[in-house]
């Protein structure tokens, strides 16, 4: 498991005695072949509050269907609050073009190759949340084959049509 640490976020209390700390965590879990999770941890402690966020993280994994293991079959968009998310599909060797808590995602879930663009806020939680509002939308080809009963190929437009359907639709265009 790749766990990666996003963001700490500190707060006080002010009681009779003083302030009294708390610490809040937002963790990305993923295996590194297509599935990853979020999760937000708060305690007194930061070590406590991490592992709160990491278990709370492998709880609430999503599988993301990756071409080539490497990169996303189609180009998303999420949105959650103010964070509105781009993200693309890209050719080998582009790397990860994302900032700050998208990246880490992405190098959790073991995407190579893409490129972001976050616009609204930088907010991390509420761009995590809308980065996985775009994976979430994620299809493969194999999964819209088998959902509408075709052949991966004749969706990808790869289908090699007999000699005689393509003459008679030929003729059908010209009519």
């Amino acid at each position: 498991m790749i766990e990666k640490l996003v963001h700490i976020n500190r707060v006080s209390k002010t009681v009779k005695g003083g302030k009294r700390f708390g610490f809040a965590a937002l963790v990305v879990v993923g295996d590194g072949k297509g599935r990853a999770g979020f999760g937000h941890g708060k305690a007194r402690e930061v070590p406590e509050a991490i592992s709160k966020a990491t278990a709370a993280a492998k709880k609430a994994m999503i599988r993301v269907p990756l071409r080539d293991g490497r990169t996303l079959h189609h180009d998303g968009l999420g949105h959650f609050g103010a964070g509105r998310v781009t993200i693309r599909t890209a050719p080998a060797g582009t790397g990860i073009i994302a900032g700050g808590p998208m990246r880490a995602i992405f190098e959790s879930l073991g995407v190579h190759d893409v490129v972001t663009k976050s616009v609204g806020t930088s907010n991390p939680y509420n761009m995590i949340r809308a980065t996985f509002e775009a994976l979430k939308d994620q299809t493969s080809p194999r999964a819209v084959a088998q959902r509408r009963g075709k052949k991966v190929a004749d969706l990808l437009g790869r289908g090699g049509a007999s000699v005689a359907e393509a003459e008679a639709q030929a003729e059908a265009t010209v009519e």
